[in-house]
Formats: structure tokens, sequence, C-alpha cells
């Protein structure tokens, strides 16, 4: 993976319903509650890896209901932008 990968977490504003909905939006980008592949890779930690936790708990570890992290993988950068963006616009 020398050209390329990193993790990007970003808030979105409207918490658990939000990321939910962006989440949803996803076309390209595969969903995952892991990070890490030659793929990039989408996952909203509040309704999926932590959902378990309380609203409170999910706090005390830094993870917020808008949170959305995203594992860059080696796509096209302008596929992984526009799959972002038509997702980010549904929200």
């Amino acid at each position: 993976m020398k050209a390329g990968g990193c993790v990007v977490a970003f808030e979105l504003k409207g918490g658990l319903g939000a990321g939910k909905k962006f989440f949803d939006s996803i076309n390209m980008l595969s969903l995952s509650a892991n990070l890490g592949d030659t793929r990039s890779i989408i996952t909203h930690p509040a309704s999926t890896t932590h959902s378990k936790l309380s609203e409170g708990e999910r706090l005390e570890c830094g993870i917020t209901d808008g949170m959305v992290r995203i594992s860059v993988g080696l796509e096209h950068t302008e596929d992984i932008i526009n799959d972002i963006s038509q997702a980010l616009d549904k929200v």
C-alpha cells in the first residue's frame, strides 16, 4: 500500500440519524465494521462497532453519534470523493 491508505474520521451534524442516513447512502465504498483493506471502507461506529454501548459510554471512548470513519483505499480519488459527496448531500 505504498500509493495510499489512511483513516479519516469526521462528524456529521444530526447525530445518530444523520450517521445512519449517510451510511445507507454510500454507493461505492464498502460498508464494514472493520477498517483496513486495499478498498475504501466506511463505518459508522455508533450504529455498528459501538452500538451496544450507551451514548455516555460511547462519548467516553470519543465515539459521537455522528462520527463516521473511512479507511481510504486505492480507488481513484475522484470516485471516493464523489461517493462521499453524494452521501453528504442526502444528510
